[in-house]
């Protein structure tokens, strides 16, 4: 993970005022559980507009020209998820504004959380449970399995 890139990608968010959630790996380690991983996992509010500002935000963050074939089309169709690889490849985002039929954007539980000298928005630890535990991957159980007992999660 490039901490640096990382840092700079959710201060850009922030600045352009993009509609976002973290979730995934970098969500738990914002919570206070540590879990390594290679991307950044984002929803992000399913609006013309705001897909516009994460890629002005991504254009702030990041010199690479690709970000332009970031489209509103691509978030807003039938697979509304891409993954973005920046020039370097220390890590990747996944950015979605749907999750299958499971998780819509504005079915998120979020809160505002630190990191470092930023406050970002990312899903709370109740609602990454519920992401994570009932996948197929062994590291999402686990990760589920962590949150629960972490967070006195009850079912």
């Amino acid at each position: 993970m490039d901490f640096d890139v990382l840092k700079r990608v959710l201060a850009a968010l922030e600045a352009r005022g993009v509609r976002y959630a973290v979730f995934g790996a970098v969500a738990l380690n914002l919570h206070g559980l540590a879990r390594s991983t290679e991307d950044l996992d984002l929803f992000v509010e399913p609006e013309a507009s705001n897909i516009e500002r994460l890629r002005m935000a991504l254009h702030d963050a990041i010199d690479d020209p690709d970000i332009d074939g970031i489209t509103a089309e691509d978030l807003l169709g039938d697979y509304p998820a891409i993954q973005y690889v920046p020039p370097g490849g220390g890590f990747h985002l996944d950015i979605l504004t749907r999750l299958g039929d499971a998780f819509r954007f504005e079915d998120l539980e979020t809160e505002r959380v630190g990191y470092g000298d930023l406050i970002v928005t990312a899903v709370t630890p109740r609602m990454l449970y519920r992401m994570k535990r009932d996948t197929v991957r062994p590291k999402d159980r686990a990760d589920a399995a962590a949150l629960r007992q972490h967070f006195d999660i009850d079912e």
